[in-house]
C-alpha cells in the first residue's frame, strides 16, 4: 500500500504543472460551447465523455443548429485517429495492467498524459497507481475547467484578446520538447508541420491534422529505416 500510495502521488505531481497549463484551455472551450448554445451540463456531459480537447474545438468550429451529427462524428473521427497510434505504442508499457486496467487506461489516455507515462516507461516501469495518479486528476480537471468556463462564458470575452488562444500549441510544444532527440525528431516535425500547413491551406477541414499525422509517421518510418531514429 505505501508503494502503491507513493506512485499515485509521484504520477499526480508530474502531472501538475501539465494541469495547470491545461486549465486555461478548459475555460476557452467552455465559453467557445455556452457561446455556441451548449448549455454548462451539455459541456461538462461532452468534456467527460468526449475527453479530447482538438475534437471537442473542432467540433464547436463546426457546430450549427441543428447540428450535423455525421460532420461532427467524422471530425472528431479524423482529429482523434492518432489516439490509434498512442494506444499501440503505449500498449507495450502496460504490461503490470490487469483485468479492466488497461482498457480504463486507454479510455482515459490523452496527449498529456501518453507523453508523460511514456517518458516513465523509458525509465522505470509504468504502474497502474503511477498512471491513474496522472490520468484522474487530468481527467476531472478538464471537466472542471470546462464547466467553469461555460459559468463564466462571456465574461472570459475573446480568447485571442487575452492570449488564452495560445495555450493550446504552447503546451503540446512542451510535450514535444520532451521528446526532442536533435535532428531526426527535427526533421520529423518539419515534414508533420510542413504537410498540415499544405493541407489546411488547400484542403481545409480536419484533414490537415491527418496529413500531418500520417507525414510525421513517413518520416519517422523513413529514418528508422536508416538507423536515425527520431
Amino acid at each position: 500500500m505505501t508503494e502503491t500510495r507513493s506512485d499515485m502521488l509521484l504520477g499526480a505531481r508530474t502531472i501538475f504543472p501539465i494541469i495547470i497549463a491545461a486549465f486555461p484551455i478548459g475555460l476557452v472551450f467552455g465559453a467557445v460551447a455556452v457561446g455556441k448554445g451548449l448549455s454548462p451540463l451539455e459541456v461538462g456531459l461532452m468534456s467527460a465523455l468526449v475527453f479530447a480537447g482538438g475534437s471537442q474545438f473542432v467540433a464547436m468550429d463546426l457546430w450549427t443548429h441543428p447540428a450535423s451529427w455525421s460532420a461532427l462524428g467524422f471530425a472528431a473521427l479524423l482529429v482523434n485517429m492518432r489516439h490509434v497510434l498512442m494506444g499501440a505504442s503505449l500498449d507495450r508499457a502496460l504490461s503490470a495492467f490487469r483485468g479492466p486496467q488497461k482498457p480504463l487506461a486507454l479510455m482515459v489516455m490523452a496527449d498529456e498524459n501518453w507523453a508523460l507515462a511514456e517518458a516513465r516507461a523509458r525509465a522505470a516501469p509504468l504502474t497502474p497507481a503511477y498512471y491513474f495518479g496522472m490520468a484522474a486528476p487530468f481527467y476531472l480537471n478538464w471537466i472542471v475547467s470546462s464547466l467553469i468556463g461555460a459559468g463564466l462564458g462571456a465574461l472570459l470575452g475573446d480568447p485571442a484578446v487575452t492570449g488564452l488562444d495560445f495555450a493550446f500549441p504552447a503546451l503540446f510544444i512542451v510535450l514535444v520538447m520532451g521528446f526532442w532527440k536533435g535532428r531526426a525528431t527535427a526533421l520529423v516535425l518539419l515534414a508533420s508541420g510542413a504537410a498540415a500547413v499544405v493541407t489546411h491551406q488547400t484542403v481545409g477541414g480536419a484533414w490537415h491534422i491527418v496529413a500531418g499525422a500520417l507525414a510525421g509517421l513517413v518520416a519517422a518510418t523513413a529514418l528508422a529505416l536508416k538507423g536515425d531514429a527520431a
